[in-house]
């Protein structure tokens, strides 16, 4: 008997995943913003608070001998992709505590508890983009045809973020103290990057050194938009060399932990 009409093709594994992976971040999307007045916002203000202080700081009170003109493009060209980082990483400290009771009943692949992390905090990210292009039109930054990198940024973010993600989840669950030294650890990445300053900025030799803060060639290819002489090509190929590695060690780590992660939460 030949098939209905209406009747649905099966979906692969790949497809239940992208489903699930997407009604799962829209949720997160939906909860973080609905008992908020100001909803959308609220992503991009932060930045713009911590964007207002450095700008006041390195431009008004001190002689800043840092970064590129116009300075605002320039400290929010890599800070909100940070804010994206920051977010992420942050939340993948509560990932499996906060869905203990979902991640135990249901049989979606555990992965999928972080990526939804990495992908709503992403979204914000694509969300704050406006606020950039505004500032850099007030400002009067010129776009160049480096712009077109900017996707490359955002693919080896979210690499850098799922590797990350998988590494911190679960090693949270055994070491719940590693949640307060991942805040410290991120507040010590926050000025190991060139986000107030670039890697030109750094004394010789060392910028060779922080090229391997995979952040350095990211926020490179985000900068290289407005500001071309701040692409740095070795920082972005070991950058990709060290996001690569990262994202293969936080699949190593999750796979060796899931089961004891399920026995634990």
């Amino acid at each position: 008997m030949s098939a209905t009409v209406n009747e649905r093709p099966a979906w692969s594994p790949v497809d239940r995943y992208r489903h699930s992976l997407w009604l799962l971040t829209i949720r997160d999307l939906r909860v973080r913003y609905s008992t908020s007045i100001l909803g959308y916002f609220w992503s991009i203000l932060d930045p713009l608070v911590m964007a207002a202080i450095y700008w006041f700081v390195f431009t008004q009170v001190f002689d800043r001998t840092v970064g590129a003109q116009p300075y605002i493009v320039f400290l929010l060209s890599a800070l909100l992709p940070w804010m994206w980082f920051n977010g992420a990483v942050g939340d993948c400290t509560r990932a499996f505590l906060r869905e203990a009771k979902l991640i135990r009943s249901t049989k979606i692949p555990r992965t999928i508890w972080v990526n939804r992390l990495v992908l709503s905090k992403g979204i914000e990210f694509l969300a704050s983009i406006p606020v950039l292009a505004i500032f850099a039109i007030f400002a009067g930054a010129q776009l160049h045809w480096q712009v077109v990198f900017f996707p490359l940024a955002i693919i080896l973010q979210a690499i850098l973020l799922v590797g990350v993600g998988l590494i911190v989840a679960p090693l949270v669950v055994f070491f719940r103290d590693l949640e307060r030294a991942i805040k410290l650890i991120l507040r010590f990445l926050f000025y190991a990057s060139p986000i107030i300053y670039g890697l030109s900025d750094l004394p010789h030799g060392l910028d060779r050194l922080a090229a391997f803060n995979p952040l350095a060639g990211i926020f490179a290819l985000y900068r290289s938009a407005f500001f071309p002489e701040q692409l740095e090509w070795f920082a972005v190929v070991v950058g990709t060399g060290v996001s690569l590695a990262i994202l293969a060690v936080g699949i190593f780590v999750f796979r060796r932990t899931e089961r004891s992660v399920l026995k634990e939460i």
